[in-house]
């Protein structure tokens, strides 16, 4: 199996990109980019072991981190109560079958527009920017 590095690659809701790293190395990396961020992580859902224990099904190894920074979330709580619906960022990684590992991370500007307040925006942007270094980080293209 061929693995491959691409650059940062942005969709309608997400950032993503498929590393040369195994799924745990991939996870790993990803913990110390999010705190080199700013980031902790406030949940973790193994939906490999979910789905197992709850379906009886397989399926291929999947994490979903959800991340935050404590000060952007004041910011944006503070401008719009509500957007704790929206919290926290989510950043998943992956490995589907015979492919390599994904990694990607929920795009805030997509996912806190929805609030309809233009307040939340600026903390958007700087969001997303931390996370698509997050994400470039751990594809071997933003350096730590």
């Amino acid at each position: 199996m061929k693995q491959t590095t691409t650059a940062v690659q942005r969709t309608r809701y997400g950032l993503r990109a498929t590393v040369n790293l195994a799924y745990e190395d991939a996870v790993t990396r990803v913990r110390e980019a999010l705190a080199g961020e700013g980031f902790g992580v406030l949940t973790e859902i193994d939906v490999r072991a979910t789905l197992k224990k709850k379906l009886d099904v397989e399926f291929p190894p999947y994490v979903i981190l959800g991340a935050c920074n404590p000060p952007f979330a004041h910011r944006a709580l503070t401008a719009e109560p509500d957007i704790g619906l929206l919290l926290p960022c989510n950043v998943v990684v992956y490995t589907p079958p015979g492919s390599a590992t994904v990694v990607a991370a929920l795009d805030p500007i997509a996912q806190l527009k929805l609030s309809g307040n233009a307040a939340v925006e600026p903390v958007a942007r700087e969001v997303r920017e931390r996370l698509e270094r997050v994400v470039e980080r751990v594809a071997g293209g933003g350096g730590g």
